[in-house]
């Protein structure tokens, strides 16, 4: 496939940050792709929160699934708009690397524990994750992915943090975020294919746990428009046994909608603005978007999920019970770092003596609980507390 003038070009990458010959057989980016689908936290993804915690059902998306559906629509629609397939997956696949378990009350958990040493946030931990955390190879820690990955990955960042990674890589991936300028298509379309795919399957779990209706749904017209398209084609459909084709149905249609919403919106951002390169796409305001009347429709059901799943009485019981795992795993291993691992155990050590002791003592326990599972975490609660909160 020929690649768009405003695409990130493989061989006109801004490299690593550890320089390494060329693989014979792949591109920078899809080398990028297959060190993240081989690494540790790629593969515990599988035990993580997207909204109901893991030991909740089978069927539930997790962070993994959900991944993979956001690579999946990735793709398809970087395909029809002559951007970078393999980069816009490798960034898709890692982009939640850093997410804690138990989902957003972990991170938010997890926040408050370190609010007094610089905070936690998810995105900077999955930079984290594929810069140091990582050990897999003998010459540097990380998977020493491309400048382009990388900067997809930090979708979001504070002030603050961006200013401390531009101390450590000038004009890095941090620099984005103090000059206000934009990351790649490819970044931005990462960003919107992850809003597509957690407002559709949010729906699809919510309807499964029982805790949203297709009655509910009648009330956001994103879904109830291709819920009514889907009834007058095939009206057998209204069986209530019927209700599971019903909604994958209407879930189908209301993807491929927003899927196309979205490349005819961009082509005519992009035929408006016409980047001439990639570096012309960084100083333009974000190019990769919905409609306008698909961003409303979009919110509509954004704030339906906030309301009506979200903020569920059981979703909110079972999530603050996962935020006060957090909190007092985070205490415990500050109190008892030799419960943690050795490698773990090591880093907490050799942060005694180093100037902000305790800020750097607090940031390995706070890698430590990120890169646990659901089930691990549960597991370690019980074992340090004598307390079973989630089971």
């Amino acid at each position: 496939m020929t690649l768009a003038v405003f695409a990130c070009d493989p061989a006109q990458s801004r490299g690593r940050r550890f320089a390494q010959a060329p693989a014979p057989t792949r591109s920078e980016y899809q080398r990028d792709r297959d060190r993240i689908v081989h690494c540790t936290a790629f593969r515990r993804l599988v035990y993580k929160t997207q909204v109901f915690l893991n030991h909740e059902g089978d069927l539930f998306r997790t962070r993994l699934t959900h991944s993979l559906e956001v690579a999946q629509l990735g793709r398809s629609i970087a395909r029809s708009l002559g951007l970078n397939e393999d980069l816009v997956e490798a960034i898709a696949l890692a982009h939640d690397l850093g997410h804690t378990p138990f989902g957003h009350a972990g991170q938010d958990a997890l926040n408050e524990c370190m609010a007094a040493f610089d905070g936690f946030e998810h995105n900077l931990q999955s930079l984290r994750v594929v810069d140091r955390l990582e050990e897999r190879y003998p010459q540097f820690d990380g998977l020493n992915l491309t400048f382009e990955t990388r900067e997809g990955i930090l979708k979001h960042c504070s002030p603050a943090h961006a200013q401390a990674l531009e101390l450590d890589e000038p004009g890095g991936v941090g620099r984005r975020f103090l000059d206000r300028t934009q990351p790649s298509l490819e970044a931005q379309l990462c960003n919107l294919a992850d809003e597509i795919a957690y407002n559709a399957h949010d729906i699809d779990d919510g309807v499964r746990s029982g805790l949203i209706t297709l009655e509910q749904l009648q009330e956001v017209a994103l879904f109830d428009d291709f819920r009514r398209q889907t009834l007058a084609e095939y009206p057998h459909l209204q069986d209530k046994e019927q209700g599971r084709r019903l909604l994958y149905e209407t879930i189908r249609r209301m993807l491929s909608a927003q899927v196309y919403d979205v490349i005819s919106a961009t082509r005519q951002a992009l035929e408006a603005a016409a980047p001439a390169s990639v570096e012309a796409v960084r100083q333009l305001a974000p190019l990769v978007q919905f409609g306008q009347e698909m961003r409303a429709k979009s919110q509509v059901l954004k704030k339906f999920l906030l309301h009506q799943l979200y903020r569920h009485p059981r979703v909110m019981h079972t999530t603050g019970q996962a935020g006060q795992v957090v909190r007092e795993l985070f205490a415990a291993y500050l109190d008892r770092p030799q419960e943690m691992r050795d490698g773990f155990l090591a880093r907490f050590d050799a942060a005694r003596g180093v100037p902000d002791e305790v800020s750097a003592a607090a940031r390995v326990v706070a890698d430590y609980l990120a890169g646990m599972t659901d089930r691990f975490a549960a597991h370690e609660h019980e074992r340090l507390t004598g307390c079973q909160l989630l089971s």
